[in-house]
């Protein structure tokens, strides 16, 4: 069976914790490899085990981690996202599957999903990795910001002025709510994102819905869908055609420059793909993709 264990790696001054999943056979030459993240202001708690076990069941090793200041893993003011040090994060990770014994470091994968699948278009856009599946991905702030009612997006702005006020100060960050509901001051309000959310917590589990405000205003200029034209190892675009906070239609323009891009399309909205069938339909392209592209490359 496959197996699970707790391990780290150091980002920066920061210790960033992982869980590293090993099937059951690695093969002669090591197994292939996934390193895998989750979304905005989301850890790894939130369903990534799931993603990760069918992975390692089919013979893939995963090494699953959580961003700096979120989850388990170091780095303060605690709840900061910050795109450059979750990119270096993403970095930080794919060095450390180059050291674990047991793995082809020729067949070393980036899986992400939301906004960690953006963060896993930037990264092979620099890095030799061997092959890329991008879930939902968030491809363009401009785009995205369109789905948050003016309103909500001045609320946000001044949150995000007050939070960056604080920071200068080396006061405490200034909050705003990752999901909320319709109407509500959040990063994410659409009427599936506060459910969608919720379906993603463990049961019994009390997760931070809440990242420092200062993203509202950084985000928008944050387009790493534009990075697919430079990504030249073979890269899975999951698109959900209903999704509500990361637009299809940028992505499905981003993914048609992407020189080896396959795209798969789901009737479905951006959380329904992390669970029940839409789960299953979406795990089983991946594997399908995966075992063409990453399995047998190199093996």
């Amino acid at each position: 069976m496959a197996t699970r264990e707790d391990v780290s790696f150091r980002s920066g001054a920061d210790r960033i914790s992982a869980w590293l999943y090993r099937p059951a056979d690695p093969g002669s030459s090591g197994a292939p490899l996934l390193v895998m993240a989750h979304g905005l202001g989301a850890v790894r708690t939130m369903r990534l085990d799931a993603y990760a076990e069918r992975f390692a069941a089919a013979g893939y090793a995963c090494l699953v981690f959580d961003y700096r200041n979120f989850g388990d893993s170091d780095g303060a003011p605690r709840q900061v996202l910050d795109v450059g040090r979750q990119l270096a994060d993403w970095s930080a990770a794919v060095d450390f599957a180059h050291t674990l014994a047991g793995i082809d470091r020729n067949r070393i994968g980036l899986w992400g999903t939301s906004f960690g699948g953006g963060h896993v278009i930037a990264t092979a856009a620099r890095l030799r990795v061997a092959a890329v599946v991008a879930q939902c991905p968030f491809t363009d702030g401009i785009a995205s910001a369109r789905t948050i009612p003016p309103l909500t997006i001045a609320r946000i702005s001044l949150l995000a002025l007050r939070d960056l006020a604080a920071a200068r100060l080396g006061n405490r960050p200034v909050m705003v709510a990752t999901a909320g509901r319709p109407g509500e001051v959040a990063l994410m309000s659409t009427p599936d994102s506060y459910p969608g959310y919720l379906k993603l917590v463990p049961q019994g589990q009390n997760l931070r819905n809440e990242v420092a405000a200062r993203i509202g205003v950084k985000i928008i200029a944050y387009r790493p869908g534009r990075l697919a034209a430079k990504v030249s190892c073979p890269i899975l675009f999951c698109v959900c055609d209903t999704d509500s906070v990361a637009p299809p239609e940028p992505t499905l323009r981003y993914a048609a420059k992407a020189p080896r891009g396959t795209v798969k399309r789901y009737p479905e909205g951006h959380f329904d793909i992390y669970v029940g069938d839409a789960f299953e339909r979406v795990v089983a392209d991946q594997l399908e993709f995966l075992d063409r592209n990453l399995k047998t490359v190199g093996a």
